[in-house]
């Protein structure tokens, strides 16, 4: 059996009550007082996420912007410095490997990968770079920095508290290089909730310090500690992708409804070939919300229906807290995916009425 890793806030999660549970190699807290409490708190006041699961890459050398720009599918090169985007990393025939942001500092490039997905695009950039002879050095700082987030439309009030710079400079994907409790920290105006909010990057070792902070300082505005459970309810709510459901390697961003950030007509970047064949008419299928009419939970697995037939099945799921009804995401063929067309999702031996709706469900306050 492998020993699941933890984050240097575990002792911060029991002593705060928190519900753990594995996740991609990791004992994390799915939630604290409650998946709805703290999906509401992040909506109306403010929420704070231990993310220190993901990774932490540094890119440095002479060729890390060519070599991050071959890597990935959006334009690295249009990144001023302190800019950021999302992007992915896709293999040859177009199928995902993993999404991230992506930050540009003036003498390097940082990129946050998923938790699950770490050490293979770790393995995958240093194979890529020694084939292609890219004369770059990557840095693993995972263990070295933690990394929590900060979301909700109360969220700059609350870390404003704390920074030395004034966060009203930045705007979304836009971050800044600051001082917290006299600790260098890199502040990114970045989340993955819909809502407005921030990522800090911080020294492994002033974790727990940072945590209690915010979550001081941030006390008499609302603020909650927050699990992956109101993370994922979130992000669904806010049509972002999560790997391994909306993507993953047998996947590719346009079918995904990600085709916004594939700079088709950039210098060559892994996939570029099989993503103009794709575009250009070859898709079968896409990724559409799904809104039930009906009460149920459309569960990762179900069976997506039009009169009775199966088209296909559903890859996220839950009751969207914000809106009080079943939400969902699923590949069906084009044919089905106009928003009004009437569907049905199988829950549970019974055909429950549901309808295409356009991503995303719920808009948030993020600027």
């Amino acid at each position: 059996m492998v020993e699941l890793k933890r984050t240097a806030l575990y002792d911060q999660h029991v002593a705060l009550g928190a519900k753990l549970v594995p996740f991609s190699g990791w004992e994390m807290p799915v939630q604290y007082e409650g998946i709805l409490a703290e999906h509401n708190a992040v909506r109306t006041t403010a929420g704070l996420f231990d993310v220190s699961h993901m990774g932490r890459l540094e890119v440095l050398g002479p060729d890390a912007l060519d070599f991050v720009n071959y890597c990935t599918v959006n334009d690295v090169h249009r990144l001023k410095p302190y800019k950021s985007h999302y992007t992915l990393a896709c293999r040859k025939d177009g199928g995902v490997i993993d999404d991230f942001l992506v930050y540009r500092l003036p003498d390097k490039i940082l990129i946050i990968p998923n938790a699950g997905n770490r050490e293979k695009d770790l393995e995958w950039f240093r194979r890529t770079a020694a084939d292609h002879n890219y004369n770059i050095e990557i840095r693993d700082q995972s263990e070295e920095s933690m990394l929590i987030a900060l979301q909700g439309p109360n969220s700059e009030g609350i870390l404003n508290l704390v920074t030395e710079d004034d966060l009203k400079t930045i705007r979304f994907q836009s971050f800044l290089e600051t001082r917290i409790n006299g600790v260098d920290a890199r502040v990114f105006r970045t989340g993955y909730t819909g809502e407005d909010g921030f990522e800090i990057w911080y020294p492994v070792e002033k974790a727990r310090e940072l945590w209690n902070l915010v979550l001081d300082v941030g006390s008499s505005s609302g603020l909650k500690p927050c699990g992956l459970g109101a993370r994922d309810t979130l992000r669904l709510e806010a049509g972002l992708a999560l790997y391994g459901h909306e993507i993953d390697e047998s996947i590719n961003p346009i079918e995904a409804g990600l085709s916004w950030i594939v700079k088709l007509n950039k210098a060559s970047f892994i996939g570029q070939d099989a993503l103009v064949r794709i575009k250009q008419g070859n898709m079968q299928r896409k990724l559409v919300g799904i809104k039930l009419l009906e009460r149920g939970i459309p569960r990762q697995g179900y069976e997506i229906c039009h009169e009775q037939n199966l088209i296909g099945q559903i890859v996220s799921g839950a009751i969207s807290p914000t809106l009080g009804y079943g939400i969902g995401t699923g590949f069906v063929p084009i044919c089905f995916t106009e928003p009004g067309t009437r569907l049905t999702v199988m829950i549970r031996g019974k055909q429950v009425a549901a309808e295409v709706e356009k991503l995303p469900f719920y808009i948030g306050s993020r600027k």
